[in-house]
């Protein structure tokens, strides 16, 4: 919430100045225009213009906390409640303070006679196109309170599928972090203490000694060059990402990894098949709804397929032989949606379809915690053992000429 200072004239032309708090200038202009004063001048505080500045460029909402929001104000509609009623209590509830400035925000604007998708239209890092069509069509055809509650339940779904794809990454992720470090004490601490007692012995070291010596050197001389390297390299990766061709050749790779990359496509066909479903169910044509999905789908190599297809369906072809065209689509989607397609039932057989790959995605999960922590451990013991025999070599020799 910022706090700006405002020069304005009253109904009967008195020129008058204050501080009205608002989250927004626009909010702020609403504010003093209900009280009937006609705005002359705007700005933020001065005092107020570096928080306000520091706030806007960490404002964060989460996707737990949209979900948590779109389900309360599926209840509270269903409740036969107003939207301004709604999003007062609401309001009220939310300990994110940046969320709250959006509640109301959107609760002006909704009480000076805009309509809900419009209204959460200004806010696109938190609602998605997806969400902002299903609520546009809602409120068109009467249904808000259907499509909020089936909105919400897709939602919770979602958050409770990427937080078992999570979840199930933990252990590794910690595993590898510990990795890290343990080489980096090694290499830093343990392994320079160790070059010096051979150096003093005047020893002849062997060739996996010398490795992990010069290694260690080049760490503890070096390791601000390995940050600036890994720095560069990681921002340059990105900005190579964001092209054309690194974009196809990333995601193209990705799809190719093993395990991982059929993984990353059962995500993405989870994700897919089951918005398609949801916006077909709420009365979106389903070029509309391949539109829509088009750029929310997370590798370049489905959204190539998608703008195809739909180039093909408006030209009249079916929609499950359109599919069955692109590799990147295995032969159940195009057969189940041709089995949709003859029965009239295309948001159920995609619905079904989405809890088929989710299933898999689930199998595969475990598949891959299952086969990540043996290479792990391979990996960990190979590290183990060439540091082992390097540092102990040296000193087996030594007590061999003492003898």
């Amino acid at each position: 919430m910022a706090i700006f200072q405002y020069k304005a004239r009253s109904s009967e032309g008195q020129l008058l100045s204050g501080l009205v708090d608002a989250p927004s200038q626009d909010v702020a202009l609403r504010l003093l225009h209900e009280k009937r004063l006609f705005v002359v001048g705007i700005h933020v505080a001065r005092d107020q213009l570096s928080l306000a500045t520091i706030e806007q460029m960490f404002k964060r909402v989460s996707f737990n906390e949209i979900v948590n929001f779109t389900r309360q104000l599926s209840t509270m509609v269903v409740a036969g409640l107003s939207l301004p009623e709604s999003l007062t209590i609401l309001r009220a509830q939310t300990t994110n303070k940046v969320f709250t400035d959006v509640l109301i925000d959107i609760e002006h604007q909704i009480v000076s006679g805009g309509n809900l998708a419009d209204s959460l239209s200004k806010y696109p890092k938190y609602f998605s196109a997806t969400y902002l069509a299903l609520i546009r069509a809602g409120e068109s055809s009467g249904t808000l309170d259907q499509v909020l509650t089936r909105l919400a339940e897709t939602m919770e779904s979602q958050r409770d599928f990427r937080g078992k794809i999570s979840g199930a990454m933990i252990y590794p992720v910690i595993i590898l972090i510990g990795m890290v470090g343990v080489i980096f004490v090694m290499m830093t601490v343990v392994v320079p203490k160790l070059t010096d007692l051979y150096t003093d012995m005047d020893l002849t070291l062997p060739v996996t000694t010398q490795i992990l010596i010069g290694v260690s050197k080049f760490f503890v001389n070096f390791w601000w060059l390995v940050i600036l390297c890994a720095v560069g390299l990681f921002f340059a990766f990105r900005k190579w990402r964001t092209t054309k061709s690194g974009e196809h050749i990333t995601d193209t790779l990705i799809l190719k990894i093993p395990i991982f990359g059929e993984l990353q496509k059962k995500i993405i066909l989870v994700e897919f098949t089951r918005t398609l479903g949801m916006l077909i169910s709420s009365g979106i044509h389903i070029l509309e709804g391949l539109s829509i999905l088009k750029n929310s789908l997370g590798n370049v190599l489905f959204r190539e397929a998608i703008t195809e297809i739909a180039k093909k369906v408006e030209r009249g072809f079916p929609l499950g032989d359109s599919f069955a065209q692109y590799a990147v689509f295995p032969p159940i989607v195009s057969q189940m949606m041709k089995v949709g397609e003859e029965t009239g039932k295309l948001d159920d057989t995609l619905l079904k379809l989405s809890h088929y790959f989710q299933t898999e995605s689930e199998n595969l999960v475990k598949g891959l915690t299952a086969a990540i922590e043996p290479i792990i451990m391979v990996i960990l013991g190979v590290g183990v053992g060439f540091i082992v025999i390097s540092v102990i070599t040296p000193i087996y020799n030594l007590t061999s000429q003492i003898k």
